[in-house]
């Protein structure tokens, strides 16, 4: 069994036991808190997606460990049409969630594992890879929902890790046994790990040889003891909780915002077999290094691509209900929206066909890093502005709406009914708002910024990754400008 249905997500999840803290209390079923339903509903769509033919070919691949049809979320990508593939499942699913498919971390996080574990069994003669390609049949036949955890909480950001006096803000190493090790510290901003089976931890970072009890990756079982998920909480979330069932009320009904939580390691063990690094602190940046190349094209570049076309949908909608959709600079507005979105997702593409195996011999392929790059900066500059034309052509409804179950009020259901109708019914507009406030008003441009790396990251990595002497050299030479 390699592919399972939603259904078979769903009853799975009712047999965890995550020990999972939510404002102001532990749950017991995360099927019973309308907030981590939510998460738990988005993820149940990308097993749905799977098994829909129409999109096949972007959901599911072929494991080169074993032949059989995976999920493209389980998959080492091959070929530069993997990439191309993983992107355009990136895409897919935002416009479909409108919020994160949760197994993309951990996507992304395994492909940089198959890639640094194959180069590190070479140069050291340690068995990482094997251990890994073990656990990823594993995860593969069983069809895993895994995410992935990277950031630590850093502490202070002018002390390294060991200096820290609070040790755990960085995930570290307490023991070693003969069976296993033991851990110890917090992960925070994780997407999805208490919905998942397992979550792939990574190095939050490169490491110095004295920081070797920092420089761990491992797999680590969703209900683990010692492990814990306190989980983010905000006014999104007392209005779920506010509205339970009737969903219809809020700005995405099923799938809700992005769900994160804060991992907390106190003295978890987890076994050889799931362990990636130990120690080895030369290879921590290079780990996390393949995970951003992969992450910033999908995470920038084709996902946020997919929540600017829902954007970009309800904006024009918005425009066609108060009748202002031909109006010049209302279409030149909605036109920049799109120039912005398209250009990301042109550097994602370009990211994908530039991809290429890395390193030589191991058959992994990731992407192009100077494209992923460019992608991820152009949408967290771009994003600001998309959701600011939004608000622009909503209007100040957007923020002011009364509630949508005020509409059927007998009192001032009348009323609201003749204030707010224009070219469509009152209900179409009031709904249009609702959806352009959980964007603009909301945490998405804040998350976009930030996920997969601050700005500030993409602009170091040009500084690297760009030859300056080599445009140089080409001026010069055109220009007949000749050294002394």
């Amino acid at each position: 069994m390699a592919l399972i249905t939603s259904e078979e997500y769903l009853a799975s999840v009712r047999k965890m036991k995550p020990r999972v803290y939510i404002g102001g209390k532990w749950l017991s079923n995360l099927l019973e808190n309308p907030v981590t339903k939510s998460m738990v509903m988005a993820n149940a769509a990308v097993y749905d997606l799977a098994q829909d033919q129409e999109y096949r070919e972007i959901m599911v691949a072929a494991s080169h460990l074993t032949g059989e049809p995976v999920s493209r979320n389980l998959h080492v990508a091959r070929s530069i049409h993997d990439l191309d593939m993983r992107q355009e499942m990136a895409l897919l699913t935002s416009q479909v969630l409108g919020t994160c498919n949760y197994r993309c971390v951990g996507c992304d996080a395994l492909n940089s594992l198959a890639s640094t574990t194959w180069e590190m069994d070479r140069e050291l003669g340690t068995k990482y890879n094997e251990r890994f390609s073990n656990w990823l049949k594993t995860a593969q036949s069983q069809d895993l929902a895994v995410s992935g955890a990277i950031t630590d909480a850093k502490g202070d950001r002018k002390k390294r890790p060991p200096q820290q006096e609070n040790r755990d803000v960085y995930l570290h190493l307490v023991e070693k046994r003969k069976d296993g090790i033991v851990v110890r510290g917090y992960k925070v901003s994780q997407s999805g790990a208490i919905g998942a089976h397992e979550t792939i931890v990574l190095p939050g970072g490169g490491l110095k040889d004295d920081e070797a009890d920092f420089a761990l990756a491992f797999a680590v079982q969703n209900s683990s003891p010692g492990l814990s998920y306190i989980c983010q909480y905000n006014a999104y979330s007392a209005e779920r909780e506010m509205c339970g069932n009737d969903i219809d009320e809020l700005g995405n009904p099923v799938y809700g915002q992005r769900e994160t939580s804060t991992m907390v390691f106190d003295n978890v063990f987890i076994p050889w077999e799931r362990v990636f690094l130990c120690g080895e602190t030369k290879y921590a940046g290079r780990i996390v290094t393949r995970f951003a190349k992969a992450h910033r094209m999908n995470c920038g570049g084709a996902c946020k691509v997919g929540f600017a076309d829902l954007i970009i949908g309800a904006t024009m909608l918005a425009a066609e209900y108060t009748g202002v959709e031909k109006v010049p600079h209302i279409q030149e507005k909605i036109i920049d929206m799109v120039r912005l979105s398209e250009t990301s997702h042109a550097c994602a593409i370009a990211s994908a066909m530039r991809g290429r195996e890395e390193p030589k011999g191991s058959g992994v392929f990731l992407p192009d890093d100077l494209f992923g790059n460019a992608a991820k900066l152009n949408i967290a500059h771009g994003f600001w502005e998309i959701i600011k034309n939004a608000g622009d052509i909503g209007g100040g409804l957007v923020v002011t709406m009364p509630r949508l179950k005020d509409l059927e009020d007998p009192e001032v259901g009348p009323v609201l009914q003749k204030a707010f109708g224009a070219a469509a019914p009152a209900e179409k507009r009031l709904k249009v708002a609702k959806f352009l406030q959980h964007w603009t008003s909301g945490l998405h441009g804040v998350g976009t910024w930030h996920g997969a790396g601050a700005p500030q990251a993409q602009r170091f990595m040009f500084t690297v990754l760009t030859d300056f002497d080599k445009k140089k050299k080409m001026a010069k030479k055109l220009m007949g400008l000749k050294e002394k």
